[in-house]
């Protein structure tokens, strides 16, 4: 490869090396419009509760598993966005049979609190339109395109609300168009509610809420008597679906029990994150100086690479974004020893071909050629690993795995595209014929 190719490529990796940089400290040169995007840390680094409630299926049939929990999920998201709780993490997880809803509230930091939010059943209500509901909507339409004033909700409350709902099941028009549709059951009660509610609004729509938030709005056809409605619109199977969902879900169907409960206060949480980072930083100088003290300029150069590979490693965080736990922080120092590892393997068979005679053009070549195999492999059985972690492992192990991954990735792109050119640069100088460098 000709130097002036070497030198562009290396020039390319110090120009994303400054971008990357400015991106994780943005406060270092302070450039112009340029992004700030923060850490999106987990709860036990920022601080909050950590709630795992058990779902009981005992009700619901094995093939509706799924479906129960998504709407399970649904349902607590919805919730606890309502007590505006920044960026919340709700997810289900299976094990040896027991289904299982984590919820983490970040900032949340008394259990009771949480608890109530996440206990509280969500509200699911009929609403009929207000005898002024055309000029009401013509009054929101000119708020809209204003800026000013308040928006009115067109629709009032009725009787009809959740607690007679008996279940929602996906259905399909039976003419030629077969469009998705909604099937509802009532009970007896809600039946005669229903029927009443139908008769005075035909040709009008009727508006389903969920927790105070407009699910849908679909227009009665004809007055329904026997309990059992259907929603019709333009939906497509998955709107069709979801709405499904959210009304099963709406009066919380499935019962859930809480398990586990653990509260991260942000003292703890701000320790935490300084400890790590004082170990991550630690490690980081002390690997620097075991390779410039036994591979001195190699050593040099698989710092300033091992600096490149951090700040891009933690730009990628940030863009993608990774929540970063403790466990999190585990898999990128990690992951560092493994870009390390791969510097060293290159240097020493490097050392080889020198002390073999081979010209230092020829020993970078062949050293990295000879070193490659074990730092790919090596590299993709932890890969594996990672992947099988991230696949079956708990939130935690998931950062763990997640981390890890990423870094193991840029590692081997370090490797070939960033130590290899730099040890390039020294060929055809007078460097290259000083053996005690080397």
């Amino acid at each position: 490869m000709s130097k002036k190719r070497i030198y562009i490529i290396i020039g390319v990796i110090f120009i994303l090396a400054f971008f990357a940089g400015n991106l994780v400290y943005p406060q270092l040169l302070k450039l112009p419009n340029f992004p700030q995007i923060p850490f999106k840390l987990g709860l036990d680094l920022q601080g909050g509760s950590h709630l795992v409630y058990e779902a009981d299926l005992s009700s619901v049939e094995k093939a509706e598993y799924s479906s129960a929990m998504q709407g399970l999920r649904d349902v607590i998201e919805r919730r606890v966005n309502l007590f505006g709780v920044q960026e919340p993490i709700v997810q289900t997880q299976e094990a040896r049979g027991h289904y299982r809803l984590i919820v983490e509230l970040a900032g949340i930091i008394d259990p009771a609190e949480a608890i109530k939010m996440i206990g509280q059943t969500p509200f699911l209500e009929f609403k009929e339109p207000k005898e002024n509901y055309q000029e009401i909507l013509s009054n929101n339409q000119k708020v809209i395109e204003s800026g000013e004033g308040e928006i009115e909700d067109p629709y009032q409350a009725t009787a009809l609300t959740g607690k007679y709902l008996k279940k929602a099941e996906l259905g399909f028009d039976q003419t030629a168009t077969y469009k998705s549709l909604v099937l509802l059951q009532f009970d007896d009660e809600g039946s005669k509610i229903f029927e009443d509610l139908t008769s005075r609004n035909v040709g009008k729509p009727l508006a389903i809420y969920i927790d105070g938030l407009p699910i849908s709005a679909p227009i009665v056809q004809e007055t329904i008597s026997g309990g059992k409605a259907q929603i019709t619109g333009n939906f497509t199977i998955e709107e069709a679906k979801a709405l499904v969902r959210n009304l099963n879900a709406g009066a919380l169907p499935v019962p859930i029990k809480l398990i586990s409960q653990q509260s991260v206060g942000p003292t703890l949480g701000k320790i935490s994150l300084e400890k790590s980072l004082k170990a991550g930083i630690l490690g980081f100088l002390g690997i620097i100086l075991f390779m410039i003290f036994f591979y001195r300029l190699p050593g040099i150069l698989s710092a300033l690479a091992l600096g490149i590979y951090a700040v891009v490693v933690l730009s990628l965080f940030k863009l993608i974004p990774v929540t970063l736990t403790l466990a999190g922080i585990g898999g990128v120092i990690l992951s560092i020893g493994m870009a390390i590892d791969a510097n060293i393997l290159i240097f020493s068979r490097m050392r080889e071909e020198l002390r073999g005679g081979k010209s230092f053009a020829q020993s970078v070549e062949d050293g990295f050629n000879r070193a490659w195999p074990a730092i790919r492999d090596g590299n993709l059985t932890t890969l594996i690993v990672a992947v099988i972690l991230f696949s079956f492992g708990t939130s935690f192990i998931k950062g763990f795995a997640l981390t890890l991954s990423l870094g193991i990735l840029i590692s081997m792109l370090s490797a070939i595209f960033i130590t290899k050119n730099f040890l390039r640069c020294f060929v055809k100088t007078r460097l290259e014929n000083w053996k005690w460098l080397w």
